[in-house]
């Protein structure tokens, strides 16, 4: 089973916690077993395991769609679903014509859940720039969830359509969605807004307008904010930034330094996980990478 690979979003680390943690998913359960949602959610994001983790997610899937069909007006349920979608897609997904249909529907859970949290943006996501960026920038901090998940899930849709300059154009959107959920809560989940930051970033090379130093300011910042418990974010500093800038020594020495943690921490073991198999994948081909 391939987890990642180079120039995936790394989204099942950072989406997981929303596809259970959510209200709406522990309203999933009576009040008799209300602390189900939150056990389940941190079993599967301290799990070592990611070969488990992919096995059980289809169940999980058939599970939203069909809790969305009876609860459409749920913002919490199609955040649930944005957030399975992307994840299964992007992480577990290897047909690339497959992991676009999955992406699509994760984005357009995203697209509907920043509708039922504000009303302007229904229309928003897909008209002007400019109008869009407004709506956004009035979003405030009890918006921070829906701005955050529906971003990744656009930025999973982008990622599995990065050979279509219209869905990259889309960057913009979710640039300005994380950059709002900097402003209004930087710590975040551990700060990942910034990781998609990061991404967007250096997703071009610099000669086509990417910002490496940029990038790498931001994927160090993640680190920072996790309390240095994020290996995904060293990870992504040598995958997106060493290697678009050709430093080897310190892509090498990022991944080593992955590889050789301890990926227990609490509530990022299965991130964790994930980082040190792609860190090995980056180093086994380094080499080849860069050359001589």
């Amino acid at each position: 089973m391939r987890v990642c690979g180079p120039g995936r979003f790394w989204v099942l680390p950072i989406m997981i916690g929303a596809l259970l943690t959510t209200t709406g998913c522990s309203s999933i359960v009576s009040s008799a077993t209300g602390n189900l949602a939150d056990s389940l959610s941190s079993a599967v994001l301290d799990q070592n395991d990611p070969e488990t983790v992919r096995q059980g997610a289809p169940s999980f899937l058939l599970l939203i769609d069909g809790l969305i069909a009876d609860n459409p007006n749920s913002e919490d349920l199609l955040l649930a679903g944005a957030g399975l979608y992307s994840s299964y897609a992007s992480v577990f997904v290897d047909d690339p014509e497959r992991a676009a249909r999955l992406a699509e529907k994760g984005r357009n859970y995203g697209w509907r859940a920043l509708c039922r949290s504000e009303e302007k943006a229904c229309t928003a996501v897909t008209g002007p720039y400019d109008d869009f960026e407004r709506v956004v920038n009035r979003m405030g901090p009890k918006q921070v969830p829906v701005l955050f998940d529906a971003g990744a899930a656009w930025a999973t849709w982008i990622q599995t359509n990065r050979d279509d300059w219209e869905a990259i154009a889309d960057k913009a959107r979710v640039d300005a969605m994380m950059r709002r959920v900097v402003v209004l809560d930087e710590s975040f989940r551990d700060g990942a807004a910034h990781l998609y930051l990061g991404i967007l970033a250096t997703i071009l090379p610099e000669a086509m307008g990417g910002k490496p130093e940029e990038g790498k300011a931001h994927f160090e910042r993640a680190f920072e904010l996790s309390n240095g418990h994020s290996l995904m974010a060293k990870v992504l500093l040598a995958e997106s930034y060493a290697r678009m800038t050709f430093d080897q020594d310190f892509h090498d020495r990022l991944c080593r330094e992955v590889i050789e943690a301890d990926p227990v921490a609490p509530g990022l073991t299965l991130a964790n996980t994930i980082a040190q198999e792609e860190a090995k994948q980056l180093l086994a081909t380094s080499e080849e990478y860069f050359g001589d």
